[in-house]
């Protein structure tokens, strides 16, 4: 394994710690910002996967689809199919909340089970991976 791709890996996995702790932050906010939490979530999520698919060398199309990538990451661990629900339930959160007119606010229930979700399914990802794939 190279050194890039152990470094590709760590910086999608990066990226999917950084938008945890920003759905985190946003839902603890005076306001909260529900929305932007809940958007974070799914953004986490699709992330650690894309993550895991690049340690499987597994090309992917760009798409914010949790399901379809999930889908794809089990052809190469059958685990993942436990999470095809979590993969419905995040992938409207992409475009959702996004864009103004097309819902009402979020409430917390929603961005907590959205959070437990993506951080379930980060977890998931980072277990399967060798410790130098792992992000610091």
């Amino acid at each position: 394994m190279t050194d890039a791709k152990a470094q590709l890996v760590r910086s999608w996995l990066s990226k999917a710690q950084h938008d945890l702790a920003s759905a985190r932050v946003l839902a603890a906010s005076d306001p909260p910002l529900l929305d932007t939490a809940i958007y974070h979530c799914q953004q986490a999520a699709e992330k650690a996967v894309k993550g895991y698919l690049v340690f499987c060398d597994q090309e992917f199309e760009r798409t914010h689809d949790v399901e379809l990538l999930i889908r794809t990451a089990a052809l190469y661990a059958q685990e993942f199919v436990n999470w095809i629900d979590a993969g419905i339930e995040l992938t409207p959160y992409a475009r959702l909340y996004r864009y103004p007119g097309s819902a009402t606010e979020p409430n917390f229930e929603q961005v907590e089970q959205a959070l437990s979700a993506a951080e379930g399914l980060y977890e998931f990802v980072v277990s399967l991976l060798p410790p130098e794939m792992r992000p610091e």
